[in-house]
């Protein structure tokens, strides 16, 4: 049974960082794309950043590159997400999800509950 855990979120200053995690199971962590899709009060889903290829690539979009990062545990099964420099656009729910191959399509089979975000002073 697959399941994806995050954690890691909570109400930040603006300028500030977190690290969100993502603790998955159920499947062999390595061998799957994983992403952070975030959804902001009133708006869609974004994605915010992608790993795929055993973790060999990763991206990004415009709005967080160089302030995001995304990095893996494989021994730990877990995801992470680095952000720093937040501001109160970074506000949202964030969610883990993982693609159903090891590539980055953004064709998710699974998503995590979501860890919310909050930048504000």
């Amino acid at each position: 049974q697959v399941q994806l855990v995050e954690s890691g979120g909570g109400l930040v200053q603006p300028g500030g960082s977190l690290r969100l995690s993502c603790a998955a199971s159920g499947f062999t962590f390595s061998n799957y794309g994983m992403s952070w899709v975030r959804q902001a009060p009133g708006k869609g889903l974004e994605w915010v950043s992608a790993t795929w290829d055993n973790g060999g690539r990763t991206a990004y979009p415009d709005s967080v590159k160089g302030r995001f990062t995304i990095f893996s545990d494989n021994a730990k099964n877990t995801l992470y997400l680095q952000m720093n420099n937040l501001s109160a656009e970074d506000t949202a729910v964030y969610y883990c999800a993982k693609e159903g191959s090891r590539w980055f399509e953004t064709s998710y089979d699974y998503w995590g509950q979501g860890t919310q975000v909050t930048v504000s002073s």
